[in-house]
């Protein structure tokens, strides 16, 4: 008897892969789904992520398995949800994290809404995470847990996943080690078994972020300007939570002239590559964005402390409780691990809601913190809330 219907995004990679089989093995009814998200390649590195390529091997895969194949065109909705908003944000002198947006807005929104449509009681990914259920006030509540292999654990990119999507999520191979999924996928003869593993944006590939960007964005040159680390000793000591969470803000004279750049948008915190300016004894990075007035602020090394600070803040409006019934009070505070950016070790800290929204103050300053991404806290392995960074 079987145990129900699901669709497996089956992606072209190893992992949607053996998820697939998984779950066939397990006695679920399974469908192959492809969905296709981007066309255009302006920017995109040749040779990377090539999606008819992907949709080949997919179908590969699905016939090897004995599973029924379908392919989905969901490029419109991607470019409304993803796309536009990675170039808005971008705009504004923030930086988005598109894979994250990709999951809760296509992959557990579009494409769920699509597998649900042909009748699927579940939509099954290759994520490495896992999910389990408990009883909360006679209800069953669904936990975001990490994946069981470190070096792999996605889990923070289903940050921004509701309870309702949950439900119907399954992730076949989260309690699986990566050598592991190749190894079944090796004993299977699957085609993807010697597949690398895709990398760049959700979809798109790798890409030339400038080049790609210019497709809305207009170059425009403008200043860039070092900041020694000296200019911070004048700085009064930063005590309160709004001190703490505000980045440093910076006019041209408080530094020097170092070059020019050909957009400020085209840039964000912590970058090295593509600010050309040589003859430093340390490398540079990018320690500010000032879309307004187009200047690029810069300091070197990695220690510099403009690239470092205590803490941030998630408006009222941005705050994501996975689990509801563990959201907090206005006046509340609790200690939680949390990351800025995929594969960040955890990070100790505590949280503080307010009327506003919600401070993060970290026991350590943490480096690179960027407005637009997201925010992930940590309760031992569950994952129960997000925000998107305001600053």
């Amino acid at each position: 008897m079987s145990k129900g219907k699901v669709v497996v995004g089956l992606s072209g990679g190893v992992d949607s892969s053996v998820a697939a089989y998984l779950l066939k093995e397990q006695g679920y009814e399974v469908i192959g789904m492809y969905m296709q998200n981007w066309h255009d390649t302006t920017g995109t590195l040749e040779g990377d992520c090539p999606w008819n390529d992907d949709l080949m091997i997919a179908e590969m895969v699905a016939k090897k398995l004995d599973i029924p194949f379908i392919f989905i065109d969901l490029s419109d909705t991607y470019t409304d949800r993803v796309v536009s908003y990675m170039f808005s944000e971008y705009e504004r002198g923030r930086t988005p994290n598109p894979d994250v947006l990709c999951n809760s807005e296509i992959k557990f929104e579009a494409f769920l809404k699509a597998a649900l449509d042909q009748g699927a009681d579940y939509l099954a990914t290759g994520h490495y995470c896992r999910k389990d259920t408990i009883d909360v006030d006679g209800k069953p509540t669904y936990r975001l847990l990490a994946g069981s292999d470190p070096n792999k654990d996605q889990s923070y990119f289903l940050c921004q996943l509701s309870q309702e999507q949950l439900s119907k999520a399954l992730f076949p191979i989260g309690h699986l080690l990566k050598p592991e999924v190749r190894r079944i996928a090796a004993e299977q003869d699957l085609p993807t078994a010697e597949k690398k593993d895709s990398q760049g944006l959700c979809f798109v590939g790798k890409i030339d972020l400038p080049v790609f960007l210019q497709q809305k964005l207009a170059a425009k040159p403008g200043i860039t300007v070092e900041i020694d680390p000296a200019f911070y000793d004048k700085l009064p000591q930063r005590t309160t939570l709004q001190e703490m969470a505000r980045p440093y803000f910076y006019h041209p004279n408080n530094g020097k002239k170092v070059g020019t750049h050909n957009g400020a948008h085209f840039f964000t915190i912590g970058q090295r590559k593509g600010i050309n300016v040589g003859g430093k004894a340390l490398p540079l990075f990018v320690i500010a964005i000032d879309v307004e007035n187009n200047t690029l602020y810069v300091g070197q090394g990695h220690e510099h402390p403009g690239l470092n600070r205590k803490g941030l803040f998630i408006k009222e409006a941005e705050i994501h409780a996975i689990r509801p019934d563990l959201a907090m009070s206005v006046g509340e505070e609790r200690r939680y691990k949390v990351r800025i950016r995929y594969r960040q070790p955890l990070q100790d800290a505590t949280l503080y809601r307010t009327q506003e929204g919600l401070y993060i103050i970290f026991d350590t300053p943490q480096r690179g913190i960027t407005a637009g991404q997201f925010a992930a806290w940590y309760d031992n392995e569950e994952l129960v809330g997000s925000g998107v960074i305001f600053e």
